[in-house]
């Protein structure tokens, strides 16, 4: 299991624009199969000093553009909201030629053609797309350099990775490019190739700029970062190493106008081929699951915890019939290790146990009560939906009591588990900590609470300058830390 570097940073408050296919109507792109030698890695790396020529010669061939015809169908339009981007605009008043090729929404019903990229992974024709290409497609299309043109059916899909597996529909022997199994580092040559606007197979080099980035697009999200240009269309295209091997699919990019500003995001190698494997074995993927609710350790929660480091993933709630419930896990519990992998923040707990095989038990390492120890548990099925964790409304009597010394007023909760906040000033920490009206506070510092009496023994026996509290809003649950004193 690839663990995601400490030194990545999540990708927070960009506009992270997945490379939508839906957003074109396909003409015929034209791509074909890569040489048999190469794809049994007879090819030594390229110098990259002497051009790229050689390799895009090679590998181009293997990359078919994915034609996909929907049922009409209300959707959004070229750049997601319902307009051609302004850029495409001034493109095709400069190129009018093209016009025909693209489709801009008609009476705000999706198009009936869009396009996106794949690569041939195997001799016998199974192709590696974006499942957000195929997805509600009635039939697909792939076409090889050179125009020629095959029906595919789609296989599986995966949409937490954004995965999609094809399967050509003929008996054609079909050359291939193959999955990396080495990792790729920041700084290392890449090549992207692909079908930016639906204009055909094109090619464009860069370098890995970062690893392990987290865009909010999903719970396994550990993107390679990548500076050559992609566009919308290269969705589904491959990122080629300089031994002609993929290193990663190319799925979204940052950008505030729609276009490429040299800020591309690819699922890795090693997250493809497990995906890819499962997809061609059952159409779908099974993933491990515990049942919690996790948020990370941040520096408040692991001075108010006694921790010697942010590091792990809290347990913020369970779910009642979960195999982290039956095995005794508890809320508060801090999960440092899961099968002996170091879990550094709740995303790594969340790729760990999903890559975990269903049934098996493995070692769980805690942080409780400052004291660590290990609790084997069952790996159960992640289901479809994960059940939402929410108490009951039942009306009952309430009684307000004051917590002023942090910037709250609170009454008892509906259902009587908690007390609820029925007043916060805005210029609290509380506040400025996200806290709301409405909210529910369950625990203070690992206690629970039902009363003004608890909250008052409660701070009374909290340890250092830090208050841990568990809060339920709507239909989650997390942890936030309160300084023992607001004035």
């Amino acid at each position: 299991m690839t663990t995601t570097p400490r030194t990545a940073k999540s990708v927070l408050g960009v506009f992270a624009v997945s490379l939508l296919a839906s957003t074109l109507l396909t003409g015929s792109m034209a791509l074909h199969s890569v040489p048999q030698a190469f794809a049994q890695g007879t090819i030594t790396a390229i110098d990259p000093t002497k051009g790229f020529s050689s390799l895009a010669e090679h590998v181009m061939p293997s990359v078919v553009s994915v034609e996909v015809k929907y049922q009409p169908a209300a959707a959004d339009g070229m750049d997601g909201a319902g307009e051609m981007p302004p850029q495409m605009k001034e493109f095709l008043e400069q190129f009018p030629q093209f016009r025909d090729r693209f489709q801009g929404p008609r009476g705000g019903q999706r198009g009936n053609s869009a396009v996106g990229s794949g690569f041939v992974i195997s001799e016998d024709g199974y192709v590696v797309t974006n499942n957000h290409v195929v997805k509600d497609a009635s039939t697909v299309k792939v076409t090889f350099e050179g125009g020629k043109e095959f029906d595919a059916k789609v296989i599986g899909t995966d949409s937490k990775t954004d995965l999609a597996l094809l399967k050509i529909t003929s008996d054609t022997k079909f050359d291939y490019v193959p999955l990396t199994t080495k990792d790729a580092k920041v700084g290392d040559w890449v090549m992207a190739v692909g079908n930016p606007f639906g204009l055909g197979g094109s090619v464009t080099a860069g370098i890995i700029s970062a690893r392990g980035r987290d865009i909010g697009s999903g719970p396994y999200d550990d993107f390679i970062q990548i500076d050559a240009s992609i566009n919308k269309g290269n969705s589904g295209g491959p990122a080629f190493n300089l031994e002609g091997e993929v290193v990663g699919v190319n799925t979204a990019i940052f950008s505030p106008s729609g276009g490429s500003v040299g800020i591309g995001f690819a699922i890795p190698a090693s997250v493809v081929k497990n995906v890819i494997e499962e997809l061609k074995a059952d159409g779908t993927v099974t993933r491990g699951y515990l049942g919690v609710q996790i948020q990370p350790v941040t520096a408040d929660i692991a001075e108010s915890l006694g921790l010697e480091k942010a590091e792990g993933a809290i347990v913020s709630a369970l779910s009642g019939d979960s195999p982290a419930a039956k095995a005794g896990l508890k809320q508060g519990d801090t999960i440092v290790t899961a099968n002996g992998e170091t879990i550094e923040d709740a995303k790594d707990l969340s790729r760990t146990v999903a890559g975990l095989k269903p049934g098996k038990s493995v070692p769980i390492e805690i942080v409780r009560d400052g004291k660590r120890q290990t609790v084997d548990v069952e790996i159960g099925t992640m289901p479809r939906e994960a059940a939402k964790m929410m108490g009951s409304a039942e009306d009952k009597k309430k009684s307000g009591f004051d917590l002023s010394d942090l910037g709250l007023s609170v009454t008892r909760a509906p259902d009587g588990a908690g007390v609820q906040i029925t007043d916060i000033d805005p210029k609290s920490e509380a506040a400025q900590r996200g806290l709301k009206t409405g909210d529910i506070i369950l625990e203070i510092s690992g206690k629970e609470i039902a009363s003004a009496g608890d909250i008052e023994n409660a701070l009374k026996n909290v340890k250092g300058k830090k208050v841990l509290m568990l809060v339920r809003s709507g239909d989650n649950q997390s942890y936030i830390t309160l300084p023992r004193d607001q004035g």
